[in-house]
């Protein structure tokens, strides 16, 4: 073959007439991130955690598998927990998002959030990475309302993978939190 072949393939191959103008530009949002609003410039193929990562500096979310199997990137959209590995972050341009480093605000102020004190208090975590997750995951299974007995909290967590196998302790945190949500107050829990 000649050169000429091979030279008229290439500029007929996508690259060589790639239009830089189709390359869509960076899209501006808006949300309220851990009780701050906050506008950032995003690619339409940024991911949430990607944005929150990389942008933001918010590196409690953990990119574990991405690809929405293991929790570990797990925040709270309006008050949902959802994996931010598979969500755009234009599209949550108005919500509420809530990381792990906006768990205590949620609080009543006393400090930690009952989650929080109760992954202590239980040694619910055992290298960290999954805990950010695990306790995201855990408030939003909290504002759900239907976990009721330990197996229902086991079913609807188990989305969260914890690879050092600290799944007893966890249902445990939950469960302590989830009891002391549901004391009367002034009660100590006793």
């Amino acid at each position: 073959m000649s050169s000429n072949h091979s030279t008229h393939k290439a500029e007929n191959s996508p690259r060589a007439h790639h239009d830089s103008s189709a390359i869509p530009a960076k899209t501006s949002i808006t949300f309220k991130l851990n009780n701050r609003e906050t506008t950032l410039e995003v690619a339409p193929w940024t991911t949430l955690l990607d944005a929150l990562r990389e942008r933001l500096d918010l590196t409690g979310t953990k990119k574990g598998c991405d690809h929405g199997q293991c929790g570990a990137c797990t925040v709270l959209v309006d008050g949902v927990r959802i994996n931010s590995c598979l969500t755009l972050a234009i599209m949550k341009d108005g919500a509420e998002i809530t990381t792990i480093e906006g768990i205590e605000a949620l609080s009543d102020g006393s400090g930690l959030h009952a989650l929080q004190a109760a992954f202590i208090e239980c040694d619910a975590f055992q290298c960290g990475y999954c805990t950010p997750g695990q306790i995201c995951s855990a408030v939003g299974l909290m504002n759900e309302g239907k976990a009721r007995t330990k197996d229902e909290i086991r079913e609807l967590m188990s989305g969260n993978i914890c690879r050092c196998g600290a799944y007893p302790n966890i249902v445990a945190a939950i469960e302590q939190a989830m009891n002391a949500n549901n004391q009367p107050e002034g009660s100590n829990g006793r």
